[in-house]
């Protein structure tokens, strides 16, 4: 396999989605024990991040899937938006666009295979686990929380390294709910990676 490779802007904002009793937001500690889409269980730390608004809001969205709640049900404190940036110097690799995708043997219809089903875990946590030992920083995907692959996000294998926080204080559900934009939140706008 051989990733396309894609280093991420310096200074670019990523946000996470977390709960209000995460002692601490932007450990990578609990996906390296508990595994997620890009990397197995016990295996490697990993941040996974939201690469805009819209996308932030989807995971909201997903969490509820299945169960009667809507976002619009949550208290205005049910979750929490932290904005953060990343080291310089993160090489990774593209699994957005389609010349990127092929080259991780990804369908190009990803996150949907051929047949339009969710690409699982078992798929991608061999592609994210051997991005990590060719010394990749993460992997900036199509999030799986929009089958129309419009949502972005990055799997950041952070190793020795931490995000650190743009804002003193996460922003609660209540202010962000309807954000649409960067500047909904109060940022400047982020660059796409893949442009």
């Amino acid at each position: 396999m051989t990733p396309r490779p894609l280093n991420l802007p310096a200074g670019r904002v990523w946000l996470r989605v977390a709960k209000p009793d995460w002692a601490d937001p932007l450990d990578p500690g609990y996906a390296k024990n508990v595994g997620g889409r890009w990397n197995p269980p016990n295996s490697f730390p990993t941040l996974y991040l939201s690469g805009n608004v819209i996308t932030a809001r989807l995971q909201i969205e997903r969490m509820c899937a299945g169960t009667p709640i809507t976002p619009d049900d949550l208290a205005d404190d049910a979750y929490m938006l932290v904005a953060a940036t990343l080291p310089s110097a993160q090489p990774s690799a593209d699994a957005v666009t389609e010349e990127g995708l092929i080259a991780l043997g990804l369908p190009t219809s990803y996150p949907l295979d051929d047949q339009g089903h969710s690409v699982s875990h078992a798929t991608c946590q061999p592609i994210g686990a051997s991005l990590e030992q060719q010394g990749r920083s993460g992997i900036w995907c199509r999030s799986a929380c929009s089958p129309d692959g419009h949502g972005r996000e990055l799997a950041w294998f952070s190793g020795s390294q931490r995000a650190a926080a743009v804002w003193n204080k996460p922003l609660p559900f209540g202010l962000w709910r309807h954000a649409d934009t960067w500047h909904d939140v109060e940022l400047a706008d982020q660059r796409d990676p893949t442009n």
